[in-house]
């Protein structure tokens, strides 16, 4: 019954927030009870899914492969040596008619050893609802969602990084990329007062004191992509939305794979739900799925995939 009405809400946004009018089907509502069986097969897996555990990491980009396969225009893995071992990278395309490309990117690895339900099992999530619901689509750009693998310690901010093997591969072949946007850590809000903290305690006063939000952040000269991708989402009202943007040097503003893009000189957005500055079970073995809130996380998967389709 929760989701029915869900849904019915959903509907009811779309309506007030799609002026162009366009006729939004079921099937294009990012849907809960596959956000949950997602959920379920990335995060209960015998051991962790961490640089280690290789055999693990398999079976999740295996997974995402599949599901990536069954939707895509094309699917493949992007494969790459650190020490001996074979990690890889997941892609799918989607509008590959079209020249300017976006990149939509989460990592699918955990630190340490958890499980790892909103970092970031979450937005791994989101990439194979919006590969679902991309099937079939008319698009103004090639979409590229990329599942990435080593993302978290030891390997964040070195060469290792997925994201930063994907990156360096648009700019070495000339790829006409337009932007990217990061998936980091979408699923868990909390109405309750002061659950929200800040890299800077002020911010409170501008952003406010609940976890009730997905935010979009940016750094100062975003580039174009950034600031209409943004303002596109924000605008879609589907989920409670606060632009953030500051100096890439701020704690926390660069904290995953965008931070490889912008370093190639791209614009990139992380849409992301602020990770340990309300998170408390960040990097623990209390990261489970029971602990995020799936209906808030499809709206955030929509309104993504709305942004994606009327994206000019």
């Amino acid at each position: 019954m929760k989701t029915k009405i869900l849904i019915i809400v959903l509907i009811i946004s779309l309506v007030k927030c799609c002026q162009s009018h366009e006729i939004i089907t079921i099937d294009k509502l990012a849907d809960t009870t596959k956000i949950t069986s997602h959920l379920t097969n990335i995060t209960k897996t015998d051991k962790p899914r961490n640089y280690k555990n290789l055999s693990t990491l398999n079976f999740v980009a295996d997974y995402i492969y599949k599901e990536f396969k069954t939707y895509a225009d094309t699917t493949y893995y992007q494969k790459y040596d650190v020490k001996g071992n074979e990690y890889k990278n997941v892609i799918s395309i989607f509008g590959s008619e079209n020249e300017k490309t976006i990149v939509v990117g989460a990592h699918y690895d955990v630190a340490g050893n958890q499980q790892g339900a909103d970092d970031n099992a979450s937005g791994t999530v989101a990439l194979l609802e919006l590969a679902r619901m991309l099937k079939g689509q008319k698009l103004n750009y090639r979409i590229e969602l990329v599942a990435y693998t080593l993302e978290e310690p030891p390997f964040f901010r070195t060469k290792q990084m997925g994201s930063y093997i994907h990156a360096k591969s648009m700019k070495d072949n000339k790829v006409d990329l337009y932007g990217m946007v990061c998936l980091e850590m979408i699923g868990f809000f909390d109405d309750a007062k002061n659950s929200q903290t800040y890299p800077l305690s002020i911010l409170k006063l501008i952003f406010g004191n609940k976890a009730n939000y997905i935010t979009m952040v940016n750094k100062f000269g975003k580039g174009k992509f950034a600031r209409k991708f943004s303002n596109q989402f924000k605008s879609k009202k589907l989920i409670k939305t606060k632009n953030f943007i500051s100096p890439a040097s701020l704690q926390g503003v660069d904290f995953s794979d965008h931070l490889n893009y912008w370093k190639f000189g791209y614009s990139a957005v992380m849409i992301t739900d602020t990770s340990f500055y309300r998170n408390e079970n960040y990097h623990k073995k209390t990261d489970t799925m029971d602990t995020l809130n799936i209906p808030k996380m499809a709206s955030v998967i929509t309104s993504v995939y709305l942004t994606l389709i009327n994206l000019k």
